[in-house]
């Protein structure tokens, strides 16, 4: 059995943690922040799991994650 391709696209996106779940950042985080107030912009620093029905895909995404 040949070894597996990571999507890289998704390892960029995509944190798996010790128990192993899939966690992603929020949108809207990186431009156009400035004129936001503080508080939207500390709500973007928290990562959030990867939703139930997008779990298996983003898995599938991930072989060895």
């Amino acid at each position: 059995m040949p070894k597996l391709k990571t999507h890289k696209g998704a390892s960029s996106r995509l944190h798996v943690t010790g128990s192993g779940k899939l966690m992603r950042t929020k949108c809207g985080k990186s431009h156009l922040r400035r004129k936001k107030p503080s508080r939207t912009k500390r709500l973007y620093d928290d990562l959030m799991p990867v939703s139930a029905p997008d779990r298996k895909r983003a898995k599938r995404l991930l072989p060895y994650g």
